[in-house]
């Protein structure tokens, strides 16, 4: 493959011509949500300025609470630009937290995926102090879909649900995106998910039908990896979404991902 084509296999808002206006609107419709549910959000986990915590507690302290990881390439983003994925859940009764985390070059993906395992430390000491007393559901979109597969096997976690992620990173070392990744032979191998043993957990899997093929394979792959311990977690390719239209499945109560956590909830007890 040429530079091109390896750079244009993981170009996702290249690949969708209405990305910015998609990106825009989930913008503008999480900052709607915070400003509706102000009462527990920039909540410090760690010193850096974007390790914090926004969450929005269910009536019921003992609901199920949906942990969702922004993606971007691990270098864009940011939790403040994503709260509207909590419409559909919370609309079942669920709590929704999401955290942010440091932004590549700034911190390494091995400090990036410490900083999520802090994170969800933070979230296991003082859940209770915000409302939030129910088991986790760890979900991410995107790098967070790598970032939440990582972090799988944290005692918080009961399940998870990977969107659109990335899970092999050799081949990313060789696109544009390493420039500020800058990935070494290490953080390859033990950042990896398709590399590692598979956490005994449930984890469903979860990705566009007309996103980039690289992408698909990839969730496909993770799905094939992690089976011999995970007969629950399911391979779901969501037909006619891309890489920025899927996430429009947790917005709705009646959504493609919503369902999914549904069904994932009766393996969280």
């Amino acid at each position: 493959m040429t530079q091109a084509e390896r750079d244009a296999a993981y170009n996702n808002i290249a690949a969708v011509p209405d990305s910015a206006a998609l990106t825009a609107a989930r913008i503008a419709g999480s900052a709607a949500y915070r400003a509706a549910h102000p009462g527990h959000l920039d909540l410090p986990y760690g010193p850096g300025e974007r390790t914090k915590w926004d969450l929005f507690p269910a009536a019921d302290p003992a609901a199920p609470c949906f942990v969702f990881i922004h993606g971007g390439y691990w270098q864009r983003g940011a939790r403040e630009e994503n709260a509207v994925v909590a419409t559909g859940v919370a609309a079942h009764g669920w709590s929704v937290a999401l955290p942010g985390y440091t932004l590549t070059p700034e911190a390494s993906l091995a400090q990036i995926v410490g900083e999520i395992s802090a994170a969800l430390d933070w979230l296991q000491r003082e859940n209770r102090a915000h409302g939030i007393a129910g088991p986790v559901l760890l979900s991410g979109w995107s790098a967070g879909g790598h970032l939440a597969a990582m972090a799988l096997s944290h005692p918080l976690v009961r399940v998870g649900l990977a969107i659109s992620g990335l899970f092999e990173l050799g081949p990313i070392r060789d696109t544009y995106l390493n420039e500020k990744l800058r990935l070494t032979e290490d953080e390859i191998a033990t950042l990896s998910p398709r590399r590692l043993a598979p956490v005994a957990k449930p984890m469903s899997v979860a990705y566009g039908g007309d996103e980039l093929i690289a992408l698909v394979n990839d969730s496909q792959a993770v799905h094939a990896h992690r089976r011999p311990v995970d007969a629950v977690g399911e391979d779901l390719n969501l037909p006619g979404l891309n890489h920025f239209t899927i996430i429009g499945e947790l917005t709705r109560p009646d959504g493609a991902l919503v369902q999914t956590a549904l069904r994932l909830a009766p393996h969280m007890a």
